[in-house]
């Protein structure tokens, strides 16, 4: 299977500005921005997603959850509040085949919710 857009950001084959990175994960804006703050951690090793993911990337799946709370802080958002969400799957909206937690705030993010 080809590598995904993520891994080859990852692996310095396609250009993101870092945010943040460390020898697991990776964080860059979004290129589609939904908010004024919009973010993407990915992990550097290849997970297609939540519904792939076992107990051994707990740690993982924590560390990119504590950074999202760091890179909040460090972008101005935490106090005004700041939304992190997982896709997962088709139906869920993931477009991409690599795990992603995005980052989303400097605005209001209020979502309507209705009933199916």
């Amino acid at each position: 299977m080809e590598e995904c857009i993520f891994c080859k950001i990852a692996k310095k084959e396609i250009n993101a500005e870092a945010l943040f990175e460390d020898d697991d994960i990776i964080a860059f804006r979004d290129i589609k921005p939904i908010a004024p703050i919009h973010v993407l951690l990915i992990p550097k090793r290849h997970i297609g997603s939540v519904a792939e993911i076992s107990e051994d990337d707990a740690l993982l799946m924590g560390k990119l959850i504590f950074q999202a709370k760091r890179l909040a802080r460090e972008l101005g958002t935490e106090e005004g509040g700041y939304k992190l969400l997982f896709r997962v799957g088709s139906d869920g909206g993931q477009e991409v085949p690599h795990i992603h937690l995005h980052l989303i705030g400097g605005a209001p993010l209020f979502e309507e919710i209705r009933p199916i």
